[in-house]
């Protein structure tokens, strides 16, 4: 069931819905939504992200962040190095400052993402799609459960399989596939 009015899951972006939502968001939200996707962040984890996160090639999220309570580290793939390198970033504090003190916060990420997705016509988008898109996509690649257990952290693989998009052909396909 697609997310309506915060019920239901994220909806599972495929690679031109991300194209599209990546280029129509202005920064910092496209780089915000950009380390979502490229890290499977939460955005309540990205966007207290400070400059010294970054280092050697991984972004490191401090256990006060995330929902475990456990330092996560990610390594920064080719494709979010070169949005970095590109980037115009802050060298101290928060990589995403709030417009007052302190950092940018969920509510504003998630209004300025849902202004974009509705412009675009983008239904079910929620600042959780960036997570489940990328754990689909690398599952659909074949990446067992307990590799992306690694990545998130996920400390029942159970809870992580439930962010997988396995739709009816897909299942059907595979059990075909034995008989091939």
């Amino acid at each position: 069931m697609p997310k309506v009015n915060r019920n239901g899951q994220a909806v599972v972006l495929n690679d031109e819905q991300l194209t599209e939502l990546f280029v129509a968001l202005e920064q910092p939200h496209r780089l915000l939504f950009q380390i979502c996707y490229y890290t499977a962040a939460r955005v309540g984890e990205a966007v207290q992200l400070h400059a010294d996160d970054i280092v050697a090639g991984r972004i490191v999220y401090r256990a006060s962040t995330t929902k475990t309570k456990k330092t996560r580290d990610v390594a920064i793939a080719p494709p979010l190095a070169a949005v970095l390198k590109t980037t115009d970033l802050p060298r101290s504090g928060y990589l995403f400052p709030g417009r007052f003190d302190g950092h940018m916060t969920t509510q504003a990420a998630d209004k300025r993402l849902r202004q974009v997705c509705d412009y675009l016509g983008l239904e079910g988008v929620s600042t959780h799609s960036f997570r489940r898109s990328l754990l689909t996509k690398m599952h659909n690649q074949g990446h067992s459960l307990r590799t992306l257990q690694q990545i998130t952290k996920h400390a029942d693989i159970g809870n992580l399989a439930k962010y997988l998009d396995v739709g009816q052909q897909e299942a059907d396909q595979a059990l075909c596939s034995l008989w091939k």
